[in-house]
């Protein structure tokens, strides 16, 4: 008889790897739409809309195999060790979409200076200035955001770290709960460890039940603040980032497992790994 429980795990796993496909997939269609010579920000615009509207199937199919064995999500079997070290209730912190936001501004202005002392003319003079256009081959870099669009972006940061604080005090909650009545106390009290009861069982279900919901708001906390980045954003700017990031999650999961690799065999042994940061 199958084990249900390794069903779902596989369910779950077969969602994780259609996701690394469609980010795969959605990587070199922003990377195409930023190659052309002519920015069609129409057509952007809704390649940025596709990218927004996969995380949400992929956050409501998350939700969905999640409801009696969301514990996966918090360590999941196909990571990396590399990858799951990072989590954050099941994915990335969304703020860390805004760092991203902030570094790629940081070494795009960084590098327009390089080229203005390193030539010292006039073109370069105009490009550290933001008059002309980006390292991109045409459209905007992070280094032209305006006044007002890094006044937005902070405005969301401080709202976004302040939700991402009460989500963590619900998730300390959760874990200072399982030495509570009745699972700590009655892991003192029975004679053989290991043995469970009904109501250890129920407590233990209700758990996960709570985990779940606790990943569900994770996620979309994650959708909102991505969702809202790319409204501050213009279009060129937005499928920059969402690049940036979907080649940053491919990049971890890559990195963790060349870690892995080198550690394996560093030991004698051999194998592979899975992947995830989860989050956009």
């Amino acid at each position: 008889m199958e084990n249900p429980s390794s069903n779902i795990e596989k369910d779950q796993q077969d969602c994780y790897d259609e996701w690394m496909s469609l980010q795969a997939r959605r990587m070199t269609e922003l990377r195409q739409a930023l190659s052309n010579g002519e920015r069609d920000n129409a057509k952007l615009r809704d390649l940025i809309r596709a990218v927004i509207s996969d995380f949400e199937d992929y956050a409501r199919k998350r939700s969905k195999h999640s409801r009696r064995y969301s514990s996966n999500y918090f360590a999941p079997t196909w990571n990396t060790c590399l990858e799951n070290a990072l989590l954050w209730i099941g994915g990335c912190r969304p703020s860390s979409f805004i760092r991203l936001v902030y570094a790629m501004c940081g070494s795009q202005t960084e590098h327009r200076f390089t080229n203005f002392f390193r030539n010292n003319n006039i073109e370069s003079l105009s490009m550290a200035l933001g008059e002309t256009h980006g390292e991109m081959g045409g459209g905007e870099s992070m280094s032209d955001l305006t006044a007002e669009q890094l006044f937005k972006i902070n405005e969301l940061h401080l709202k976004t770290v302040k939700a991402e604080n009460k989500l963590s005090k619900q998730s300390a909650s959760l874990q200072e709960d399982t030495v509570d009545m009745p699972i700590g106390i009655t892991a003192f009290y029975k004679e053989e460890i290991g043995e469970t009861d009904v109501v250890v069982e129920r407590a233990l279900d209700k758990h996960e039940e709570d985990m779940a919901g606790l990943l569900a708001e994770a996620d979309k906390l994650r959708l909102t603040t991505l969702t809202n980045m790319v409204e501050i954003l213009t279009a060129v700017q937005a499928a920059d980032f969402l690049l940036a990031g979907k080649k940053l999650h491919l990049a971890m999961h890559e990195w963790g497992r060349c870690r892995e690799r080198r550690r394996h065999e560093a030991w004698g042994g051999g194998g592979d790994s899975g992947g995830e940061v989860a989050g956009e």
